[in-house]
C-alpha cells in the first residue's frame, strides 16, 4: 500500500496555546534537558509557577507533539500526556485528532527518514537549528487514522521490549554502585575507617593535560579522545577524531591501557569529572586539553576503583568540592587533583570489587548487544511501516523473537 504523503504545514490545525493558568498554580515546565534522544520519554517532570516561568515559553495542551527544532541531531520528540508550557526550542504540533493521530506523528519525526532529512536543514554552527520553512515544507506519509492507530499500537509494542532492555542495563549500573557501597560504605561518611590519602600519592606519574592540537575527523595518525568521547562514564568512539602528536610529545599525550582520562573542564558541571579507564591495548590513542590524565601506581589504587567511587553520590560530592567554578566553565586544575583526599582501601579489596564490577559488565555487554539489535530492527520496523509494508496487527515475528529472548535473560 502506497502511503500519499502530506507537507507537515497541512497538517497542524492551530498554532501555540494561548490559555494561561492562574499565576499560583503549579504547571508543567519542560525544557529540552528533560526528553530523551531518540525514545520521547520524559526523564524529569519539573513544576512551577506561571509566575516563575522564563520569557521564551509558551502554553500547551495535552496530546500535543513538541519536536526539537535545536541541534535536530538529537532526535528530541515527544507526545504531551498533560497541559504544560515549553520552550520555545520546542514546536508544537497539533492537528485534528479526526485526522492525525499524535503517537504515529511523533514516530514518525523520530524516524531515521525524517532525522537524515532534519540533519540536511540546519542553520547555526554552534547551535544549529532546523531551518522551518523546510520543516513545513516537508512532506510526511499520513495514512488513514485506523492504519495510523495500528501502525502507532505495532511500534509501542516493539519500543515496549527496547525500553526493558534499556531497564536492566540501568538495574546492572545501580548494582554496581551498592556492590560499591557494601564493600566500602559511603565515601563522604566512611563508616569503615579506610585510610583517607591525597590523590598525589597513588599516582605513578604525575596528573596531566591532553593535546592543544585541534583534532579533525582525518588530521593524523592518533586518534584524540575528547569530552565528547566520554558518555554516561563509558568511552563512546562513535564520534572519532584524529591528530598528529610531535614525537617529543608523544609520552606525554598518550594513552596507556588502565589510564584514568576525566573531564577536567567544561561548561556543565553534571559532565565535570565524568571519567572512563582507556584499554587502547596497542592503539594509538591520544587525548586533547579537555580531559585530565590518570596513571595510577597499580599496588596503590585501581583506576575502576577511583572511577566506581567518583560514581556514588558520596564520592561524586568530595570530587566537586575539590573543583571550581569560572566565568565560562566549570574545571579542575593539577594541583586540586593532587590534594584530594579519598578514603582508599587495601588494594586487595579494590582488586575484588573490580572482579565483582568486571563480572557484571560481562552481563551488561550482551544486555547492550541485545539493545543494539533492537534497535537496528525497530529501525527497519519504522521503515517497513511508514512506506505501507507492515502487514498483519500483531508484532512481526521477528520482534516477537527478541521479546522471548528477553524473556529468558
Amino acid at each position: 500500500m502506497e502511503i500519499p504523503r502530506i507537507p507537515l504545514a497541512n497538517l497542524i490545525l492551530e498554532g501555540r496555546q494561548k490559555r494561561i493558568a492562574p499565576t499560583n498554580s503549579q504547571v508543567w515546565n519542560l525544557n529540552l534537558d528533560q526528553i530523551e534522544s531518540g525514545s520521547g520519554r520524559v526523564l524529569e517532570r519539573i513544576m512551577t509557577t506561571v509566575d516563575e516561568l522564563g520569557p521564551s515559553t509558551y502554553a500547551f495542551e495535552a496530546g500535543t507533539v513538541l519536536y526539537s527544532k535545536l541541534r535536530p541531531y538529537l532526535n528530541k520528540v515527544v507526545v504531551a500526556d498533560s497541559d504544560g508550557f515549553a520552550t520555545t526550542e520546542l514546536v508544537p504540533l497539533r492537528g485534528d485528532p479526526e485526522k492525525v493521530y499524535a503517537p504515529y506523528l511523533a514516530y514518525y519525526l523520530r524516524s531515521a527518514e525524517f532525522l537524515n532529512f532534519a540533519n540536511t536543514v540546519v542553520a547555526g554552527a554552534k547551535m544549529p537549528r532546523m531551518v522551518m520553512s523546510e520543516f513545513w515544507r516537508y512532506e510526511a506519509p499520513l495514512p488513514p487514522i485506523s492504519e495510523q492507530h495500528r501502525i502507532a499500537a505495532i511500534l509501542d509494542k516493539a519500543d515496549a521490549l527496547r525500553a526493558k532492555r534499556r531497564e536492566a542495563l540501568a538495574q546492572l549500573d545501580c548494582l554496581a554502585q551498592s556492590i560499591f557501597v557494601e564493600m566500602f560504605g559511603d565515601p563522604v561518611t566512611n563508616p569503615k575507617r579506610w585510610a583517607e590519602i591525597e590523590m598525589a600519592a597513588l599516582f605513578e606519574t604525575s596528573p596531566i593535560f591532553g593535546t592543544m592540537i585541534p583534532p579533525t575527523p582525518d588530521g593524523g595518525n592518533w586518534l584524540s579522545l575528547r569530552v565528547a568521547n566520554i558518555q554516561d562514564w563509558r568511552l563512546d568512539l562513535s564520534d572519532q577524531k584524529y591528530v598528529n602528536l610531535p614525537p617529543n610529545t608523544i609520552e606525554r599525550h598518550s594513552v596507556k591501557d588502565g589510564d584514568l582520562l576525566l573531564a577536567r573542564a567544561i561548561a556543565s558541571q553534571e559532565h565535570l569529572g565524568k571519567a572512563v579507564v582507556a584499554t587502547p591495548a596497542g592503539r594509538k590513542w591520544a587525548f586533547d586539553s579537555h580531559l585530565m590524565r590518570l596513571r595510577f601506581n597499580p599496588e596503590r589504587a585501581s583506576p575502576e576503583f577511583v572511577r566506581h567511587l567518583w560514581m556514588t553520590p558520596g564520592g561524586r560530592s568530595l570530587f566537586l568540592k575539590a573543583t571550581r567554578r569560572t566565568a565560562v566553565q566549570y574545571n579542575i586544575n593539577t594541583k586540586e587533583m593532587n590534594s584530594l583526599r579519598l578514603p582508599i582501601p587495601p588494594i586487595e579489596l579494590q582488586r575484588k570489587f573490580v572482579c565483582r564490577v568486571e563480572a557484571l559488565n560481562s552481563l551488561r555487554d550482551r544486555q547492550l548487544e541485545a539493545l543494539k539489535r533492537m534497535d537496528a530492527l525497530f529501525s527497519v520496523l519504522q521503515h517497513r511501516a511508514f512506506r505501507g509494508e507492515l502487514k498483519g496487527s500483531n508484532v512481526p515475528e521477528f520482534v516477537r523473537h527478541e521479546n522471548d529472548e528477553l524473556r529468558t535473560n
